[in-house]
């Protein structure tokens, strides 16, 4: 697992000197009571998607809390990721899914491996979303506290695949959602919300100078007209064709360029077959520029390009929370994202940015924001106090400990 170093500083005095010492003091002082209780994160991979990105950054933030953080990664598997993928889809509200016989039982005997191989017994044990959800049907004498944490649009799921894990949330502590409307097919006594955050400081958010990112972008491509980047997973739910169009129409008025950015990971095996259904459908358009993790891209190449774009996409028809819209309003960028899920909790519509239904309003909203420097301008100004005040890891581990005292009374 990769720390994050902040040069010599500790991440909680890197954290006063951006916030001022008050919430820090605050959070100590949350975190006093579990000094010493020792916290477990249980996820499918270590690289590529969010949930990765967030715990790499909060296990040493709470280490340094004196809470003993730590995280592990199950192994299954490929035709175990197949599934998982199917069912993260449907979840999300693919109703034509189905899953046969033989899948539901690979799913559920998966988690008697993932719980082989984990063995949980921490006194906070933190299940991230449907992949190890089964894990908790293993245990014979649960040992400390269990929350299920949710980091997908579960709303309106496909029946199937919410049968496949609901029996076992019931036996869980709390279930964590990114939005409480995403928990309403959900019967238990403890739902609680808690969104996803960035940190500040780690190699895809840090402060580099302008200059120096400009050198970095231009190493792919070039910056003599305005990109307009989206950063996301090759996967439908991100849009990506859509966001092909809605460049295909800006272009017919102003020179830009576009910039999709996208990693493959391991628990994604839907990635590799929409990377190619994305540069088929770009048709070889030279000022579409296709990126990603193979094409050596990294958090510090992510964050050059967000600092030099223009404009900022996530044209999102699902998604959970959407880290790249926290991203790009940190950077003070303008960003336009999908009108949808937990996207809506970031933008407030024509005040940091602009939420959007459609192609053609991605289109205009994007024309406008080029066409207008000042208010491209107030809108990332007012996008990273929103980020500053609410979507920082700091505030994450926050809900986190007011979850635990939650559950400790």
């Amino acid at each position: 697992m990769r720390v994050i170093k902040i040069s010599s500083k500790s991440i909680l005095e890197a954290y006063a000197q951006l916030l001022g010492s008050q919430p820090i003091e605050q959070l100590k002082e949350k975190a006093h009571k579990f000094t010493g209780k020792t916290v477990l994160h249980v996820n499918a991979t270590k690289f590529g998607g969010g949930v990765a990105e967030i715990l790499q950054n909060m296990i040493p933030l709470m280490n340094e809390l004196g809470i003993e953080g730590n995280w592990k990664v199950f192994t299954a598997p490929d035709s175990f990721f197949e599934i998982s993928k199917k069912m993260h889809n449907a979840l999300q509200g693919n109703m034509k899914i189905h899953f046969t016989e033989k899948e539901v039982n690979d799913y559920i005997e998966q988690g008697k491996s993932t719980f082989d191989q984990i063995k949980p017994d921490s006194d906070f044990n933190i299940i991230h979303d449907p992949q190890p959800c089964p894990i908790i049907n293993f245990t014979e004498d649960k040992v400390g506290k269990w929350i299920w944490r949710c980091h997908i649009d579960t709303a309106n799921p496909n029946p199937q695949a919410w049968g496949m894990i609901s029996d076992y949330l019931s036996l869980y502590d709390a279930l964590v959602f990114t939005k409480l409307e995403y928990a309403r097919k959900a019967s238990h006594a403890l739902k609680y919300q808690i969104p996803p955050s960035i940190d500040p400081f780690s190699d895809k958010n840090k402060d580099i100078p302008l200059e120096r990112a400009r050198e970095i972008v231009e190493q792919f491509v070039p910056l003599d007209l305005p990109l307009v980047t989206q950063v996301s997973r090759f996967d439908p739910w991100k849009d990506p064709l859509g966001v092909i169009d809605a460049y295909r129409i800006v272009k017919e008025k102003r020179p830009v360029r576009l910039v999709l950015i996208g990693s493959l990971a391991h628990d994604d095996p839907e990635g590799v077959e929409w990377l190619k259904k994305v540069k088929d459908y770009a048709k070889d358009d030279s000022d579409i520029y296709i990126l990603s993790n193979l094409d050596g891209i990294g958090d510090i190449q992510v964050n050059a390009f967000q600092r030099v774009s223009k404009v900022i996409l996530q044209k999102s028809i699902k998604e959970g929370f959407g880290l790249t819209v926290a991203e790009g309003m940190w950077k003070k960028i303008p960003v336009i994202g999908g009108n949808v899920g937990g996207i809506k909790l970031q933008i407030d519509d024509g005040i940091n940015g602009f939420l959007v239904d459609s192609v053609e309003e991605t289109a205009e909203k994007i024309i406008y924001i080029l066409k207008n420097p000042k208010i491209a301008r107030e809108l990332g100004e007012a996008g990273r106090a929103k980020i500053k005040e609410e979507f920082l890891l700091i505030k994450h581990v926050e809900h986190y400990l007011d979850l635990f005292e939650m559950l400790s009374k």
